[in-house]
C-alpha cells in the first residue's frame, strides 16, 4: 500500500470527502480549507500548489487523508505510525519541505519522528490545541454595549492589522498573504465586527459552512479593549449567526497555553471534542550539532 496523492481538490474530494465528512467536526480543517480551495481556485491559500492525499487498501475504504495548501503545513486525520511515517517518507522522496504538521497527539509525533530520521530536520511543540463544539450558546448576560455587524470592504484596512496582530500574539508560522485571507473572507461575510463608543472593538471569524458545519476563528480584540467582554459578544454573534443560517455544528479552536480563552469559550456553551498538536520543523543540523541555515 502507499500513499496517493493529487493536486486536484475535484479528485480528492471523491474519493476522501465521505471519509472527512464521517467525522466532520474532528476534519473541520481540511473540509473547511478544501472548500475555499474550490471556490477560489488552487491559488486560494498562497502561490505554491496545493498537495492532497488518501490512503487505503486496495479495494478498500479511505482510512487516512492529508492536506498540504502552502505557506501552511500538513494537516493530517489520525493514521497508524507506519501510515504516518510512509507519508513524511514520500514528502522527503518528493523533495517537500512543510513548514509543520498538524494531527492529533499520536499522529503528529510518528509523522514528526519519521521526517526526521529521513530529512535530518527535529521539530518542536508550536502549538497545543483543543476543538470545541457548541452545544447550547448562552450569550454573556448582561452583555457589553454595542452590536455586531458584518465586515465590509471599507474596513478592510483595520482587518488586515487585527489579521497581523493576531497572528504575531498566536505566534502564527508561515508567510501567510493577510490581503488574500481579508478578500476571501468578506466574498462570503466570514468576517464580523463588534462595535460599541463609534467604532469597531473586536473581531471575530467565521468558515464557510460545508458538511453541515462551520468553524469560529479568528477572534481578536486589541489589549486595550480587553476585559470588557467583547470577545464573547462577538464569539456569541458569530456563533449565532451560524446556527441561524442552519448550520448544524459550530466549532471553534483555542490554543491549550491560554487559559482565559478556554474558559471563556466554555462559558458560551462549547464542549470539548478532542486535542491536536502542531509540530513545527526545524533545520537539519550538522555533524557538529550546529543548525543548517
Amino acid at each position: 500500500m502507499a500513499w496517493t496523492l493529487t493536486g486536484d481538490v475535484a479528485e480528492y474530494l471523491t474519493t476522501a470527502g465521505d471519509f472527512l465528512r464521517s467525522r466532520a467536526a474532528e476534519n473541520t480543517v481540511q473540509l473547511a480549507a478544501t472548500e475555499t480551495v474550490r471556490v477560489r481556485g488552487p491559488a486560494a491559500f498562497g502561490d505554491e500548489a496545493p498537495l492532497f492525499g488518501w490512503w487505503a487498501a486496495p479495494g478498500g475504504p479511505v482510512t487516512a487523508a492529508f492536506m498540504h495548501t502552502p505557506p501552511f503545513g500538513v494537516t493530517l486525520t489520525p493514521a497508524p505510525a507506519g501510515v504516518a511515517a510512509a507519508l513524511a517518507e514520500t514528502f522527503a522522496a518528493r523533495g517537500r519541505f512543510p513548514a509543520w504538521v498538524m494531527a492529533d497527539t499520536a499522529t503528529a509525533p510518528s509523522f514528526a519522528a519519521a521526517w526526521e530520521r529521513h530529512t535530518g530536520q527535529p521539530a518542536r511543540v508550536g502549538r497545543r490545541s483543543r476543538l470545541y463544539r457548541l452545544g447550547r450558546l448562552l450569550p454573556p448576560d448582561p452583555g457589553p454595549p454595542g452590536r455586531a455587524r458584518v465586515a465590509t470592504a471599507a474596513d478592510s484596512g483595520l482587518l488586515l492589522d487585527w489579521l497581523e496582530a493576531f497572528g504575531r500574539e498566536a505566534d502564527d508560522h508561515g508567510a501567510h498573504d493577510l490581503q488574500r485571507t481579508v478578500a476571501d473572507r468578506l466574498s462570503y461575510g466570514g468576517l464580523t465586527l463588534w462595535e460599541a463608543g463609534g467604532g469597531p472593538v473586536s473581531m471575530a471569524g467565521l468558515t464557510r459552512a460545508v458538511a453541515g458545519q462551520a468553524r469560529v476563528g479568528p477572534v481578536y480584540t486589541p489589549p486595550e479593549r480587553r476585559g470588557q467582554g467583547f470577545g464573547g459578544a462577538v464569539t456569541a454573534a458569530v456563533s449565532q449567526a451560524a446556527k441561524d443560517a442552519g448550520v448544524g455544528e459550530v466549532l471553534l479552536y483555542t490554543d491549550l497555553a491560554n487559559p482565559t480563552s478556554n474558559a471563556l469559550y466554555q462559558r458560551l456553551g462549547y464542549e470539548p471534542v478532542s486535542d491536536s498538536v502542531q509540530l513545527l520543523f526545524l533545520p537539519a543540523l550538522t555533524p557538529r550539532g550546529v543548525r543548517k541555515p
